[in-house]
């Protein structure tokens, strides 16, 4: 069961610049172009070229190896699960899996990265050409999805670089080495998304295929996942790449749709008001919600590329029968791929009838899924499109008025599968659903129908008892009534809802809500 850095292919020429600034000469409407480069480490035990541990928890520069510290005539050694975990993510994601890449040098100077450059595949990965699939909500309308499509340049091996940490009010600067050779795999994105909330979905996408996998924990937190977005803007219809920005170290999924959407609104107000993008490197400040300027942005000669002398060429296996050599075998690892997101959600539609909408709002909340599946694997023949409701509405509503977070709800599904048994049963109405529900998810050692049997919560259905409910709402509270025959349709709405919750809170809460509805209704127009 279902349980990124190659430079963008951005132009940066004066030719076409002067187009788009030419082209404020009309009304144009704008649109954002954004690549994503995602670093996502790789789930090992040790670094990508040396032994030393990868735990996020260890103190500072207790996993660095003599080759993490750049010390004189200590060689990288490659890590094959590292290989492994990096083909077996590229087969996912539909990559073309080349038989030989290869490792260069990436040459820039900082005080966390010992050995003056990082270890990396810029210009012949293993794997490129890919393309993943995701369905996008737009801030438009979350109600509805759309499928969009993202091609895949290129995923590389590279080392990651050690971590800085800076002691502003004492002017001093510490590195902890820890993080240095952890083994990333950088996924590469063309430019080919329009907004943030495209970006922030794919990202989502990604990270549920990663952690099926299991070749990526996807812990932002711990820095185990990292975005940079790419960002431009162009008039709509064109398909010219004009001087783009690069967001780096997007630390969340939501951080990734703020930013990108800023950074598109900022570039399209410098397009109306005649000025020039620059081409620099940006960050996000979500203490701010705004991007701010890092630094310009390099250029690739900076980097000095160059092979690395210390690594024979990575060879892989593309022949399922080859047996005899030590290789990583890739027709053998992609026939390891478990059941991926995708696949499971056309599972799910199938099964279970539920629209893709449905089906994408339960694998947000993996515990609402798993609360899904089992209430439904325990009695088949209840309503699956109903449960889904139940679950993403009645309990999500309820886990936030009593400020528990889905996480630490405690309630076993069976229970809410019987809860909802009486409900559709029409043994209970909704307003003691809710009531029970509570009651539940608060701490309550009895059952729903333990609770409903000893505080006699069972649905009147007797007509005369609701119109005696209804009928002494409308004779003590004629304000409301007066209300409701006299204003405007708002006001008569609400007028009608409080008579109404009124009815129903004479009866305890308990009155079959549809049919005192219907007798509220009868008796207001036989008095009007």
């Amino acid at each position: 069961m279902f349980k990124l850095n190659l430079r963008s292919t951005y132009s940066n020429s004066k030719q076409i610049r002067h187009v788009f600034l030419d082209s404020k000469k009309v009304n144009l409407e704008w649109e954002g172009v954004v690549g994503l480069e995602i670093h996502a480490q790789i789930d090992t035990c040790s670094k990508l070229f040396s032994g030393s541990g990868t735990s996020f928890t260890k103190r500072v520069n207790e996993q660095v190896s003599f080759f993490d510290a750049a010390l004189p005539g200590t060689l990288p050694v490659l890590n094959k699960e590292c290989v492994k975990k990096g083909v077996l993510t590229a087969l996912a994601l539909n990559c073309d899996i080349h038989s030989i890449s290869w490792f260069d040098r990436k040459h820039y100077f900082y005080a966390d990265l010992p050995a003056g450059y990082q270890i990396t595949q810029q210009r012949a990965p293993f794997a490129t050409n890919g393309a993943i699939e995701f369905h996008c909500y737009s801030s438009d309308n979350r109600n509805k999805s759309y499928l969009k499509t993202s091609k895949i340049k290129q995923i590389q091996l590279e080392q990651d670089s050690g971590k800085s940490l800076h002691e502003t009010s004492e002017n001093l600067s510490f590195i902890d080495l820890n993080r240095a050779g952890i083994p990333l795999m950088e996924i590469v994105f063309n430019p080919d998304l329009n907004s943030g909330d495209e970006a922030a979905c794919l990202v989502r996408e990604l990270i549920l295929i990663l952690k099926q996998l299991q070749t990526c924990s996807c812990k932002i937190e711990e820095g185990a996942l990292r975005v940079d977005a790419n960002v431009s803007v162009r008039p709509k219809g064109s398909n010219i790449l004009d001087t783009r920005t690069e967001v780096k170290n997007i630390g969340s999924i939501g951080g990734v749709l703020k930013a990108v959407n800023f950074e598109i609104e900022r570039q399209i107000r410098f397009r109306k008001a005649n000025k020039e993008v620059i081409n620099e490197t940006r960050a996000w400040d979500a203490s701010i919600n705004r991007t701010v300027t890092m630094r310009d942005k390099e250029v690739e000669q900076d980097y000095r590329f160059m092979p690395e002398p210390n690594l024979p060429p990575l060879k892989l296996s593309l022949d399922e029968n080859d047996m005899k050599s030590n290789l990583i075998n890739v027709p053998l690892l992609k026939k390891q791929i478990p059941e991926l997101p995708s696949s499971f959600r056309n599972n799910l539609i199938t099964k279970y009838k539920l629209s893709i909408d449905t089906v994408l709002r339960l694998l947000v909340e993996p515990i609402l899924l798993k609360y899904f599946l089992l209430i439904m694997e325990e009695n088949n023949n209840r309503n699956p499109v109903k449960i889904s409701n139940f679950l993403m509405m009645d309990l999500l509503a309820v886990l936030t008025d009593v400020n528990i977070d889905i996480e630490n709800c405690t309630v076993e599904a069976k229970l809410l599968g019987e809860l909802h048994d009486l409900f559709s049963n029409e043994i209970i109405n909704r307003v003691i659903l809710i009531k029970v529900l509570t009651m539940l998810i608060t701490g309550t050692k009895e059952s729903p129908s333990e609770i409903v049997e000893k505080n006699q919560l069972y649905q009147i259905n007797e007509r005369s008892i609701i119109e005696e409910s209804c009928k002494l709402t409308i004779e003590f509270n004629p304000e409301w009534v007066e209300q409701y025959y006299k204003t405007k349709k708002l006001l008569k709405k609400k007028s009608y809802q409080l008579l109404f919750n009124e009815a129903i809170k004479n009866t305890n809460g308990r009155a079959n809500l549809k049919m005192s509805n219907e007798i509220l209704q009868e008796l207001l127009e036989k008095k009007s």
